[in-house]
């Protein structure tokens, strides 16, 4: 409805010629009753709404069928429209603003009957006006501020309303308006020792909200507390937390820096012997089984990158395994093979860094190397020689396996893991 104030003089207008007037408050139900108390006389009881006659409802006696329109006006009735199968009366349930309006009831056959017209006002539900003190008021240089309280009495998305003052239950001033949704405010000013009853009323013609004004509540005298030469006792407050606050911020540094240096001591620091020191253990598994490289770490967020590398043992050539996944988030890991024979074999632990592969192959024995740093520094490096334990396993050939692991460097099968730095 693009004007409900029009909408509203016009059907109170046709309200005095004539027509019924019904006012409702939006959500509730309002009922159009026809006044007959038998229908079955009539071959036709007909409703029908707007200034296009669109039909909405009706009971056909002749072939006793009682029909709603629920499609019509693009559904806007749809399943709130209820029709009396006794007397015909309409009940519109669950109303909104856009229900207000011209519904006119036809009775045809039998016994003649003039048209009935009801003309339908819903108004939408009023919000409770608030009351605020004007904030400004205490900063002002003005000298009656010191025995006045300046309010301000509010309310937002209001349309077709009056607000007004009240003085117990004399009128002070009040505001009206017919746009749409907007923002509506009323000043009042008042003694701060008034004792009177003030209260704020916001109304339409069918409903009001009222809020009552405390003063000792709201009007507080301004804090005028000074010393002759000091500065206001507002500002020496704001000061005082700003030194707080700055305080509060240093503890909490120095508290953050000492707990990354405790952090460093037990991770060991890039020049501790733990990150040149490479730990060399041997793990003998059989063919068809599952291994698990331990990293030696509980949890890995306080790193920044954790890899794993493998190369073969007695020869020059390298033989990757393939990544089974990739994630760029933070707390991802990535796979940089691509062997699809081993993708499903490879599990890496994203709490601990642990690597596992299963259903180990002739393939998959040889070294896994460990690096983890932080800062770009190399904190604990680990290698890992998986040989075979069976009798005739590839790695029971003659040899020192462990002085010859640190000829092969060329590790092309990698698999990272980066970590945001959560100390």
């Amino acid at each position: 409805m693009k004007n409900p104030g029009l909408l509203l003089c016009i059907l109170l207008a046709k309200g005095v010629f004539g027509d019924i007037v019904k006012s409702v408050m939006e959500g509730d139900s309002v009922t159009l009753h026809t006044d007959l108390t038998d229908i079955q006389k009539y071959e036709l009881i007909l409703w029908t709404f707007g200034s296009d006659s669109t039909r909405i409802a009706q009971i056909n006696n002749v072939v006793n069928k009682i029909s709603i329109y629920n499609d019509v006006l693009d559904g806007k009735f749809r399943d709130r429209l209820q029709l009396d199968d006794q007397n015909g009366s309409l009940t519109i349930t669950d109303t909104t603003t856009e229900d207000s309006g011209l519904y006119e009831l036809q009775i045809i056959g039998g016994k003649e009957v003039p048209p009935k017209k009801f003309s339908i006002i819903v108004s939408a539900s009023l919000p409770v006006p608030v009351i605020s003190r004007n904030s400004s008021q205490c900063s002002s240089p003005s000298g009656s501020s010191a025995s006045r309280c300046e309010l301000l009495c509010s309310v937002v998305n209001v349309s077709h309303v009056t607000l007004s003052w009240y003085k117990g239950n004399s009128l002070l001033s009040s505001i009206s308006v017919s746009d749409l949704s907007i923002s509506l405010s009323l000043p009042l000013e008042v003694e701060y020792q008034d004792k009177n009853t003030y209260s704020c009323v916001l109304n339409n013609p069918i409903s009001n909200q009222t809020q009552h004004l405390d003063i000792s509540q709201l009007c507080q005298p301004c804090s005028v507390d000074e010393s002759e030469d000091g500065l206001p006792f507002g500002r020496v407050v704001l000061i005082c937390a700003v030194i707080v606050t700055v305080f509060v911020l240093a503890v909490v540094g120095m508290f953050s820096i000492y707990w990354k240096y405790r952090k460093t001591k037990q991770l060991g620091s890039p020049g501790d012997d733990l990150a040149e020191t490479d730990e060399l253990k041997t793990v003998s598994v059989r063919v068809g089984e599952t291994v698990t490289l331990n990293t030696g770490v509980t949890a890995i967020q306080s790193f920044d990158v954790l890899q794993w590398r493998f190369g073969e043992l007695y020869t020059d050539s390298t033989n990757p395994f393939t990544v089974i996944a990739k994630l760029n988030e933070q707390n991802n890991f990535d796979f940089i093979c691509h062997d699809k024979t081993v993708r499903h074999r490879v599990k890496l632990d994203q709490q601990n860094g642990y690597l596992t592969i299963s259903d180990i192959r002739s393939t998959d024995f040889g070294i896994y190397k460990l690096n983890i740093s932080r800062n770009g520094k190399n904190m604990i490096s680990k290698s890992f020689i998986v040989r075979d334990s069976s009798e005739n396993g590839e790695c029971a050939r003659g040899g020192n396996i462990i002085d010859e692991w640190r000829d092969y460097r060329k590790h092309l099968c990698i698999v990272t893991v980066t970590l945001s730095l959560f100390i």
